[in-house]
């Protein structure tokens, strides 16, 4: 028997949840919930399924959600969505503050349902390359730049952009944060809009990331350093190089990536998830460590801006 899926919240990326859901196999989408009854009844007439107008209507209609509505709004759509019973993925940043991404965490533990976070970028094919070539990272760079999005300006970059990176290197350190040191400034937004750090772990490794959201043009890139050499990836063209010293010269090999559509692979995965009761790729507990980071590095920010400003 299928799954009764829905969506809550049809911005660009619930659109495109809903294009997924809907062609997905061992999948029903069997609801659309969004605050603009238009939005909804479009997307519902498109996709052969129904719109609901309360949230209440959208929990009884289904037995598993994505949470695709604007961040301060995830918590207590997720909370009462949890408490009825159902299977939640949840678009990054999990929540606006790590207590409550804690909460969502012991929610979900106790009701005994998957709670996925929408950290996509771990189900690009770039990343299970990157997986399969990891032995242990020295330095790690990111760079992650986009034109304004118009969208998500209710937070800064860190927590918009930054914090996809922020959560892959956790993933692949897996040592825990020794010092920050963080930059960033507002150009177009009251929070920043280009932000750089540097994080140093316990097991020495160092990560430099960096993201923009007034860059003129779109680069998600990853350069992990080891002994061995290090491997250059390309989130967005799903392409990469490994750089390897042998008898005194460097030598340049590309990476087979098999290209495929994050959102549909993070998609079937939380169906599979909700389906087989199996443990999410990016639980709730990761989001939330993501989150725990991303928040921290950007009180950082704050507080040097304000020294800067006090000595101004």
């Amino acid at each position: 028997m299928k799954l009764r899926f829905g969506i809550a919240g049809l911005g660009s990326i619930g659109k495109n949840h809903a294009r997924i859901l809907a062609e997905l196999p061992d999948c029903e989408l069997a609801a659309v919930f969004d605050t603009n009854p238009d939005t909804a009844r479009e997307i519902a007439e498109k996709y052969h399924t129904r719109a609901v107008g309360t949230l209440e209507e959208f929990s009884d209609a289904v037995d598993a959600a994505t949470i695709a509505t604007p961040t301060p709004t995830h918590f207590p759509i997720a909370e009462q969505l949890l408490r009825a019973g159902k299977h939640l993925l949840v678009e990054k940043p999990i929540t606006e503050t790590t207590a409550d991404a804690r909460k969502l965490v012991d929610l979900a533990h106790t009701a005994g349902r998957i709670l996925q976070v929408g950290h996509v970028e771990r189900f690009n094919p770039v990343m299970s390359k990157l997986e399969e070539l990891l032995t242990q990272p020295r330095f790690i760079e990111a760079h992650r730049l986009s034109p304004y999005p118009n969208r998500s300006v209710e937070i800064g970059v860190v927590l918009d952009l930054m914090i996809h990176d922020l959560e892959i290197i956790l993933h692949l350190v897996r040592s825990p944060v020794k010092s920050i040191d963080a930059v960033g400034v507002p150009v177009l937004s009251r929070g920043e809009d280009i932000a750089t750090v540097r994080l140093h772990f316990n097991n020495g490794c160092v990560a430099n990331v960096t993201a923009s959201r007034i860059s003129p043009e779109k680069l998600r890139k990853i350069r992990v350093f080891q002994r061995e050499g290090y491997v250059s990836l390309d989130y967005q063209n799903q392409t990469g190089e490994i750089y390897r010293l042998a008898q005194g010269r460097i030598l340049r090999e590309e990476v087979e990536i098999e290209k495929d559509e994050p959102l549909k692979r993070e998609l079937a995965s939380f169906v599979e998830c909700a389906r087989q009761g199996k443990q999410p790729k990016v639980s709730g507990f990761e989001g939330a460590a993501a989150l725990e980071l991303a928040v921290e590095i950007t009180r950082r920010i704050e507080e040097h801006a304000a020294t800067i400003e006090g000595a101004g």
